[in-house]
């Protein structure tokens, strides 16, 4: 993962948040999968760079992964202090303002 960046906490979303960026969400395609490799440090890197560049993302966690779709939702945020916006069947988003200045989405 970007050592260089520190990340504040993982934001706490209301619901009307999270059903915000649920709908933001619904066209996204998922930036990357989860399988039987599970989750690595080049893993972690690109889901970083993702949110860094785009602030909300979809991942799709494969039959095969060796977590479940919230295992592996949660394992995520916490170790890139993103927040969980939902899991829905084996789709996770996930959403954590960009540090770049730039905000793409408005809460």
């Amino acid at each position: 993962m970007n050592n260089e960046r520190i990340y504040p906490a993982a934001p706490v979303l209301t619901s009307g948040q999270r059903a915000k960026l649920r709908s933001l969400a619904s066209t996204l395609s998922p930036v990357t999968q989860i399988g039987k490799g599970g989750v690595t440090e080049n893993f972690l890197t690109t889901v970083c760079d993702a949110l860094e560049a785009r602030e909300l993302i979809k991942l799709s966690v494969l039959e095969t992964a060796e977590y479940t779709p919230r295992e592996a939702a949660e394992g995520i945020a916490d170790a890139l202090n993103a927040a969980v916006v939902g899991v829905i069947g084996r789709k996770i988003i996930l959403y954590r303002r960009s540090l770049n200045g730039k905000r793409h989405i408005e809460l």
